[in-house]
């Protein structure tokens, strides 16, 4: 899940290399904190967050698939 969010950020920003996701394990839940370039910040949450709620309800679908928890986090 970890590079599947990566790949939809990376296909998303003009500076790919700089694309980050960090996987947090928890006891019922993982979250994925995703970092990009500050000024890509607003093309990954897109107009009034939609860009970033589709990227959340793909992994909703894929991780309930494999039956677990993930939560995304873009970080600032």
């Amino acid at each position: 899940m970890k590079e599947l969010v990566a790949n939809i950020a990376r296909s998303l920003v003009d500076k790919p290399e700089l694309v980050t996701v960090e996987e947090v394990e928890g006891n019922q839940t993982t979250v994925l904190e995703l970092t990009v370039a500050k000024e890509d910040l607003g093309k990954v949450i897109g107009k009034q967050g939609r860009t970033a709620q589709a990227i959340r309800t793909i992994l909703s679908a894929v991780s309930s698939k494999m039956k677990k928890r993930t939560v995304l986090e873009i970080i600032e």
